[in-house]
């Protein structure tokens, strides 16, 4: 059974731990102050009626008897048990008799020495129950407006570590997409410091080493590969001084298999580096791509849905196309389809599709997926394909094709390599400068 999770921000966390505490604080205090002063107006009632009664009771202990217009009885039926008992025990008291239909009464008794008991009682004074309504009146107030300063507070404060550590991990993204100059410090700002600066003094530790790990994985397999140039070319030449015959053809097969994975491995470390600029040409793209896909496989066929031009780096784009194209015969089905439409190219075979690890992951170096695409390959075509795109500033991505009827999770109607140009064409430092308007008026059309 699939559990249920429930996902939300810290902002809301702090803001719900704020106001549940000051609510629960609130209540508390609330409570403690009402029962107090309740208290204290039902003790002053008490004392009220008692003083009464005691003067009443003077009354009549003088020469005539007078109740003093308090409504005293004697020797009431209707006196709590409680009354009684001190009645009995020959004390003075007063009593508080709660009702449910109304405010609650106030008792007072005294005995006589004749053994006959005065009493009197009445409601709870109108005044103090105004008094306490108000009360609880101001307390209710007091307690939202403690709630509704705590959530404000807690978005605050919730908010400002939100804001922190979405940039963190925005700026952790960034570098896991490559972006390895940028640093999750610099990103999160701020002038107080928390433990959200040493997540990303950890981070930014964690990426410097894995650059420095990965820049020597570089240099060491560029180094092997530019070692292994010449002795290959001396194998190949050599190979060609063979006579004929079929061994000879072997031994020269594998000399050139492993010439261009040397000159594969060069060019993957030259991309790594970042040191590759374009060299940039205006062309027709759907006319360059046509003319090309003939030349290197006239069996494919090409439309054009949209012709567009393009400012971009002809060699580069060919050899994108070269490797998506051997990439789809060597691992996928005919027919292999090449559409153009506007500066978007699509190459599609109808194979088995790309393996899951690449359309999770991207291309990798020495990693061909899943055995139905893989085999005889490297991993580097797509990997030097990729690289080469990101040369032009383009846009290189995998997905596979869904048959009709088949969800697109269960998609294997074939692999969809799309390149997307950019508009805006990458000058010699980078960045991507708007083009001219006669080129903005091309590419429109």
């Amino acid at each position: 059974m699939k559990r249920l999770v429930l996902r939300t921000g810290v902002r809301w966390k702090i803001s719900i731990a704020i106001a549940a505490v000051g609510a629960l604080i609130a209540l508390t205090l609330s409570l403690v102050v009402h029962n107090a002063a309740q208290g204290a107006l039902l003790d002053n009632a008490r004392d009220v009626q008692l003083e009464r009664v005691r003067t009443a009771e003077r009354g009549f202990e003088g020469p005539k008897s007078k109740n003093q217009g308090f409504n005293v009885k004697v020797n009431d039926p209707d006196l709590p048990k409680e009354l009684r008992r001190l009645m009995d025990e020959k004390r003075r008291g007063s009593y508080v008799e709660t009702r449910d239909d109304g405010p609650p009464e106030i008792w007072a008794a005294v005995p006589r020495a004749n053994g006959d008991v005065l009493s009197l009682h009445g409601e709870f004074p109108e005044r103090s129950a105004v008094i306490l309504r108000n009360l609880d009146r101001a307390l209710i107030i007091g307690s939202v407006s403690v709630v509704a300063g705590g959530c404000a507070l807690g978005v605050l404060i919730g908010g400002q570590l939100s804001r922190r550590l979405r940039k963190a991990a925005a700026a952790a993204a960034n570098v896991a997409e490559g972006h390895t100059s940028g640093r999750v410090r610099d990103a999160i700002g701020g002038v107080v410091r928390d433990e959200t600066d040493d997540l990303a003094r950890a981070i930014d530790a964690l990426t410097d080493a894995l650059n420095a790990r990965i820049e020597a994985e570089r240099r060491v397999t560029a180094d092997i590969a530019h070692e292994l140039r010449t002795p290959v070319t001396g194998l190949l030449t050599a190979a060609e001084l063979l006579p004929p015959g079929r061994p000879s053809e072997l031994v020269r097969d594998r000399a050139q298999a492993m010439r261009t994975l040397v000159e594969d491995v060069l060019e993957v470390a030259r991309l790594d580096s970042a040191s590759e600029r374009a060299e940039l040409q205006e062309i027709a793209l759907g006319e360059f791509v046509t003319r090309r896909i003939a030349a290197l496989n006239p069996d494919v066929p090409v439309q054009v849905v949209h012709e567009s031009w393009v400012n971009t780096d002809p060699r580069r784009l060919e050899r994108i196309l070269l490797n998506l194209l051997t990439n789809a015969a060597k691992y996928g089905k005919p027919p292999v389809e090449v559409t153009v439409e506007g500066r978007v190219v699509r190459i599609r075979d109808h194979g088995p599709g790309f393996p899951d690890a690449l359309l999770r992951e991207g291309p990798s170096r020495f990693r061909t997926g899943a055995s139905d695409r893989a085999g005889t390959g490297h991993g580097l075509g797509l990997t030097i394909a990729a690289g080469q795109a990101r040369v032009l500033g383009a846009r290189l991505t995998f997905r596979n094709a869904a048959p009709k009827g088949v969800p697109a999770s269960e998609a294997t109607g074939g692999a969809i390599a799309v390149l997307w140009l950019p508009e805006h064409a990458p000058t010699a430092g980078g960045s991507f400068p708007l083009p001219p308007p006669s080129a903005r008026g091309r590419a429109k059309g």
